[in-house]
C-alpha cells in the first residue's frame, strides 16, 4: 500500500474546506456544539487561521494519488513547550476506513516527526477512542490517558512519545 502525507497549499484550501464539512458532519453525532451554517455546510470557525498561524499544518492523506482524508498537525510555536506535536484533527473518508490506511499514514507521520505528542477525542466519540487505542496497540506506543473538560465537553487526552 502506497500512502503519503502531502502538505496542503493555500490554493487547495477549497478541497480541505469541503473535507472539513464532512468531518464535522461525522463529529456532530457526538456533540451538541456543531450545527449547519446558513449555506447548509458544517464550518470550522477557525478555518482561516490554518493559513495564518505558524505551527499549524494541514496535510492531505493519500493512498496512491487519491485523497482519502486530511490531518491537521499542530506544533511549536503554536503549542506550548510541553509537547512537540498534536494531531488536532484526522479524517478518513468512510470508503477508506478499516483498511489499515490510517495506521499506515499515522506511522508515516511518526517516522517523519519524532517527539512528544498528544491527541484529544470527545469521550462520547467511541469510534475515535477505539481508533487511537488501535493505533497505540498496532505501533506499540505507551501512552498516558487523562479525562479533561474542553469547551464544556468531556474529552480524553492521550500523551505519548515517538
Amino acid at each position: 500500500m502506497n500512502v503519503s502525507l502531502n502538505q496542503i497549499s493555500s490554493d487547495e484550501r477549497h478541497i480541505l474546506k469541503n473535507l472539513y464539512s464532512l468531518y464535522l458532519h461525522d463529529l456532530s453525532e457526538y456533540t451538541e456544539g456543531l450545527d449547519l451554517s446558513s449555506d447548509g455546510a458544517f464550518e470550522f470557525d477557525s478555518f482561516e487561521l490554518i493559513w495564518k498561524m505558524e505551527g499549524v499544518t494541514p496535510y492531505f492523506l493519500k493512498k496512491d494519488k487519491t485523497i482519502v482524508g486530511f490531518l491537521l498537525l499542530l506544533e511549536r510555536p503554536f503549542l506550548n513547550k510541553e509537547y512537540d506535536y498534536s494531531i488536532n484533527d484526522i479524517f478518513i473518508l468512510k470508503k477508506y476506513r478499516r483498511k489499515g490506511i490510517a495506521i499506515a499514514l499515522v506511522k508515516e507521520l511518526f517516522k517523519q516527526k519524532k517527539g512528544s505528542y498528544f491527541v484529544v477525542e470527545l469521550a462520547k466519540n467511541i469510534p475515535a477512542v477505539i481508533f487511537w487505542r488501535k493505533i497505540f496497540s498496532a505501533l506499540n506506543i505507551d501512552f498516558e490517558e487523562k479525562k479533561k473538560m474542553i469547551d464544556d465537553e468531556e474529552c480524553l487526552m492521550q500523551s505519548f512519545h515517538i
